[in-house]
């Protein structure tokens, strides 16, 4: 599943290439007609992402409308010139702008919202670590309270808003915290390092187009777990030398998820 600072990125590029233009709004699968029919020939107006939440805002004269998008675990878009040629697939929406068009395919939400709905969204979410808005001490309240382990409550989207299993091994590596930690066993200055590392290290991802997550001076030794995929400390390097320790990167499953870590290093 895409994290947080791809949907950012993902709003950044959409508020570029549509800005201020009349759009064109299909949804060839069917599965969004109505949605689409809705804000087809409206002024694109921007784009915000809340954690792994896609927000998109239509305006005609003093009218707003809003298309909510959540990627889950197969959506994506794709991007092609305009004109663009005809849909190829299960395209669930399609935005066709003067120069660039994008289609949307097999997200797990696409749909209309209100300011109420935008607004129970955000609820239910805790601090995103990429907005200028975020108020990081909800999620140490959160945090601070639980018992759970700190590994499961930086993946708990009403904790922290846009984190995955990626950026939640990384930074807890990175900070020398075991992930089965209880929250409430975390010290106040270890959490607000991980805030500040989150922050940095998402801004990068959104910057660059993927993460960086290994310092310079660890850059080295074995490659990245798969090709085209960041390098990482222990992230998906199960049983490989911890690229500090030596020791052999463990893993577990919290969750439903598959945790790793280095049990020497985060003690």
């Amino acid at each position: 599943m895409p994290e947080g600072h791809t949907l950012h990125r993902l709003a950044r590029r959409q508020q570029k290439i549509f800005g201020g233009s009349r759009v064109r709004v299909s949804s060839p699968q069917g599965r969004f007609a109505d949605g689409a029919a809705v804000v087809d020939g409206m002024e694109f107006a921007t784009a915000q992402a809340w954690g792994k939440h896609l927000v998109q805002y239509y305006r005609d004269g003093r009218r707003t409308e809003m298309v909510h998008v959540h990627l889950g675990l197969y959506g994506s878009f794709t991007e092609s010139p305009a004109p663009m040629d005809a849909p190829v697939g299960q395209v669930r929406m399609r935005i066709e702008g003067p120069e660039m068009g994008t289609d949307l395919r097999g997200p797990t939400a696409c749909e209309l919202y209100t300011p109420a709905d935008l607004d129970a969204l955000i609820a239910r979410l805790g601090p995103d670590p990429l907005r200028a808005d975020a108020d990081p001490e909800r999620a140490w309240t959160a945090i601070s309270r639980s018992s759970r382990p700190v590994g499961a409550l930086l993946m708990d989207q009403k904790v922290l808003a846009g984190v995955g299993n990626v950026y939640r091994a990384e930074v807890l590596f990175r900070a020398g915290i075991d992930p089965l930690l209880a929250g409430k066993s975390l010290r106040r200055s270890d959490f607000d390092a991980i805030w500040t590392d989150l922050v940095a290290l998402m801004k990068v991802g959104v910057r660059r187009g993927r993460m960086h997550v290994v310092r310079p001076e660890d850059d080295h030794g074995p490659g990245s777990y798969a090709r085209d995929r960041p390098r990482t400390y222990v992230y998906r390097r199960t049983g490989e030398k911890c690229r500090i320790c030596g020791t052999p990167v463990s893993t577990a499953e919290l969750d439903g998820r598959n945790l790793y870590w280095c049990s020497n290093c985060q003690t």
